[in-house]
Order: C-alpha cells, then structure tokens, then sequence
C-alpha cells in the first residue's frame, strides 16, 4: 500500500538529490494591516513635541517656518490626517456639519431636497450628513438623537411624529432646527413647506374648468399636516364651484398594503363615480394609475408631485421645484447659524399645474 502524501503543495525550487526538483511549500501571503499614523508619529519623525505638531494643525503663527515645513513634511510622508472633529470635540465645539433627518430613503423627493441643501451649503465649507426615519413615526426621536450625538451644528428634519417637543432644550442651547415638507409640533422651530393647499386648489380648478363637478381626492397615508393642506385646498376648489359635499369622493387611508390602488377601485365602483381624480402625492399617483388601466382616457387624473415618466406617460401634475426648496432650507439654516435670535418663519414654494393630457380629458357625456 503507498504512504500517504504528506508533502505541502510545493513549487519548482534547487534540484534535489536524486537530480529531481526539489519541493518548496508554499507560504500563504499574509495581509499586512498598518495603523493609522497618530499625532505622537508625526512628533517623532520631525524631530518636535506633539504640542507643536497641534500647534502647525491648528494654525498657530508662533511657529517657526523651518519648524512648519518639518511637521509637514513628516505628516506628508506618513499619510497623517488630522482629527478635526475630535480636536473641537475637546473643546466644547461642535462638527463643522449639519444633520438631515428624512423619511423614506426610497423617496427621491428627500434626495431633490437633500441635493438642494448640499450644494448651498459647500459653499461655505459645511457638510452635511443623512439620516432616515423610514416615515415610522417611531424613530424620529432615535434617529434624531444619534445625529446630535455626534454635535451637529444645526438639524434639518422632515417630521414624521405626532409631537417634536423633544427638540425644545436643544434648540434653547442654540442647535438651530429647520423643518422641511411640514412644520414642527409643539416645538419654536422654522419651516420650509410647499404652496400644498393652492397646490391642489388649482389642479381642482382646472378640472372643474373642463366640465368636472364629481371630482375624487386620494391619498395615504392620513393625518399629516402635508396631505391634510392638500385635502383642504381640494375642498376649498369644490365649493367655489357649488360642491358642498365631496365626501363621498375622498380617500385618505393610513394602512400597509396597496391603499391608493384600492382606493381608486372603490371610487370607480360607486353609483356615481368621480368623472376625476388628484392624488394627494406620487405613491397615491402610481396606484391611480394601476387602477385606472385601460380606463385612462374616460377618467381625467392629475397627480401631486411630479414622478419618473410622468411625461412620456401623459400625466398632469402639481408640481414644484424640489431643488430650491432644500436651496432655501439651507440658506434659512444659514440664517439661523449667523443669528439664532428671531421669531420662526413658515417659508412656502411655490407650485403649478403642468398640463400633459390626463387632467384635460373631459367628463363622459
């Protein structure tokens, strides 16, 4: 019976004794992890005490310049990266950010306003970091305290919970905090909302302009102050056009699930069905438009919030300028860095109706 092979994997190495190669087992390469190189480093390759290296970081001009060129030379070459936010940490400062709290991460809507914020605020030199409650009520307040954990100098916040109270002594120890899409409750606190109750006024108005009286309202979820804005301003538009009752016609469900799609169905089904429909957002958009399906032409629709293919889909929108609404978020917040003082102002921006062919079709005879 042979011997079991207990030889290593080997390579070709020196002949052996037998005029054969030798077998040379194989190593396996280690990976090699090199730390961070620490203030104390930079002292010891340049030649100086590590109060002195602090002293070059922090800009001190009771430095020599051959003493300057040194300490960075040295910090140069072992890849040193100064630790800001540490360094105004210990002393009572705070980050040189701002902290965005938004909703659902899917929402591209939060990404537009985040973008807006972003770009006003490199140009002076602030950053800005996201966070998300995933629109659960719930995690506000968690989420809120990790950012103002790492010491924020200001806190943008989309509310999602039923009360912002929490916010109150930290807003009295001078972190300024802007609301965006909706204002704060029980709490002193600046906000950056859309025009939502003409919004939707005007998309009714230009529905009862083509001949519409029996005119649906959907959307979910219920109870937030943007979609309770915009149900009034679709009330509002109805009874200028002699509709005192619409109730019948509204949807405004806070359940999991697809609401809007079978909100639609309902109101298709109904004796007197809407001849129209104004979904109070886009997700109340992308469910009146399954439902609809091949009944597109006979039933008009317009949506608030324009959305992906809205265009090349025909669909009439309310729609607004998501950019410049996080553009003026952040030059409020500005505001609010350079003077804290002040009473809080409600901010709105403006909307429009884009007319693309679904909100123009008219009433079947």
């Amino acid at each position: 019976m042979s011997e079991p092979n207990t030889r290593s994997p080997a390579v070709a190495g020196e002949p052996d004794g037998d005029g054969g190669l030798e077998s040379v087992a194989l190593t396996p390469p280690t990976r090699v992890t090199r730390s961070r190189a620490t203030l104390a480093d930079v002292a010891r390759l340049a030649g100086v005490s590590a109060k002195t290296v602090s002293r070059v970081f922090s800009g001190n001009a009771y430095v020599a310049d051959q003493t300057r060129d040194r300490v960075m030379a040295a910090a140069n070459r072992l890849r040193f990266r100064p630790n800001d936010l540490a360094r105004s940490l210990r002393h009572g400062g705070v980050a040189n950010t701002v902290g965005f709290v938004m909703g659902d991460i899917t929402n591209q809507f939060y990404f537009q306003v985040a973008a807006g914020m972003e770009r006003e605020l490199a140009k002076h030199g602030i950053t800005m970091i996201l966070a998300a409650t995933e629109d659960d009520p719930g995690s506000e307040e968690r989420v809120v305290e990790t950012l103002l954990n790492q010491r924020v100098r200001a806190l943008v916040i989309v509310p999602i919970a039923a009360d912002q109270s929490y916010l109150e002594g930290e807003r009295q120890l001078g972190t300024p905090v802007i609301c965006v899409d909706r204002p704060a409750r029980n709490l002193v606190a600046d906000a950056i909302v859309l025009r939502n109750r003409s919004g939707t006024a005007d998309a009714v108005r230009a529905l009862v302009t083509n001949g519409h009286r029996r005119i649906g309202f959907i959307c979910s979820p219920g109870g937030l102050y943007t979609h309770e804005q915009r149900l009034a301003g679709y009330r509002d538009a109805l009874r200028e056009a002699g509709v005192t009752d619409s109730r019948r016609w509204e949807r405004l469900k806070d359940v999991d699930g697809r609401p809007d799609e079978e909100s639609a169905r309902e109101l298709m089904a109904l004796p007197d069905p809407p001849t129209a429909i104004v979904a109070g957002n886009n997700h109340a958009s992308a469910g009146v438009i399954r439902a609809l399906g091949e009944r597109r032409s006979e039933i008009a629709f317009i949506g608030f919030d324009d959305f992906e293919l809205a265009d090349a889909l025909g669909i009439s929108v309310i729609a607004y300028d998501t950019l410049e609404m996080g553009r003026r978020a952040a030059l409020r917040l500005l505001e609010r860095l350079d003077d804290p003082t002040g009473p809080p102002q409600h901010i709105e921006v403006d909307t429009h109706v884009i007319a693309r062919g679904s909100g123009e079709i008219p009433p079947a005879s």
